[in-house]
C-alpha cells in the first residue's frame, strides 16, 4: 500500500512538474521600454494642384484620404499639377499611441503678390492612433489641410508656399 501512495505521489509531482513547465512556456517578460518615436517627412507633401478662381474665391481641400474639393466659385483643373497630402513616417514600439497637435493657420505668401490662408486638417489615421507595425517598419501618416482663396485680384496667378508647424506626442 506504500507503495502505491508513492508510486502516486511522484506521478502526482510528475504531473504538475511539467503543468508548470508547460504553463512557464506561455509567460511573457515585460513589453520593451518606450521607444522615442522617429517621424521622417517623406518627398510627398501638401500640395492642392492648379485651380482657377473668379470674384468670390472659396477654398481649397485636400482631405486626409487625399481627396480634393473646392467651394465658392474655385474651379479644379488637371493641367499636370499634382495634389497630395504630406506624409510622414512614424516608426515606434507597436501599441504605442501617437496624438498630433495641428500648429495654427499660417500665411502663404504669393510669387505674384498675394497671399492664401492655410489650415491644416486632420490626420489619416486619425489622431490619436496606436502604431502596430514593428520597426524599423513605419506607420504611414497622412494630413491634408484646407487653403483659403480670395479674388482674382487678392491672390494673383502663381505660386504660393510656405511652412507649419506640427507637433508628435508620444504617450
Amino acid at each position: 500500500m506504500r507503495k502505491q501512495i508513492r508510486r502516486y505521489w511522484l506521478k502526482a509531482g510528475l504531473l504538475i512538474s511539467i503543468l508548470l513547465i508547460r504553463a512557464t512556456a506561455n509567460i511573457y517578460s515585460q513589453e520593451p521600454p518606450p521607444r522615442p518615436i522617429t517621424v521622417t517627412v517623406t518627398a510627398q507633401t501638401l500640395s492642392f494642384g492648379a485651380f482657377s478662381h473668379g470674384a468670390v474665391g472659396g477654398t481649397v481641400t485636400i482631405s486626409s484620404g487625399g481627396l480634393r474639393s473646392a467651394t465658392g466659385d474655385i474651379i479644379l483643373l488637371s493641367l499636370g499639377y499634382p495634389f497630395s497630402t504630406t506624409l510622414y513616417e512614424v516608426v515606434a514600439n507597436p501599441g504605442t499611441v501617437v496624438s498630433v497637435l495641428n500648429g495654427p493657420d499660417v500665411v502663404l505668401p504669393g510669387s505674384n503678390g498675394g497671399s492664401l490662408s492655410l489650415h491644416i486638417g486632420s490626420s489619416n489615421p486619425v489622431s490619436p492612433f496606436v502604431t502596430t507595425a514593428v520597426p524599423p517598419v513605419p506607420t504611414l501618416l497622412n494630413i491634408g489641410g484646407t487653403i483659403t482663396v480670395g479674388n482674382s485680384v487678392a491672390n494673383p496667378p502663381g505660386d504660393y508656399s510656405g511652412t507649419y508647424d506640427i507637433t508628435f506626442i508620444q504617450e
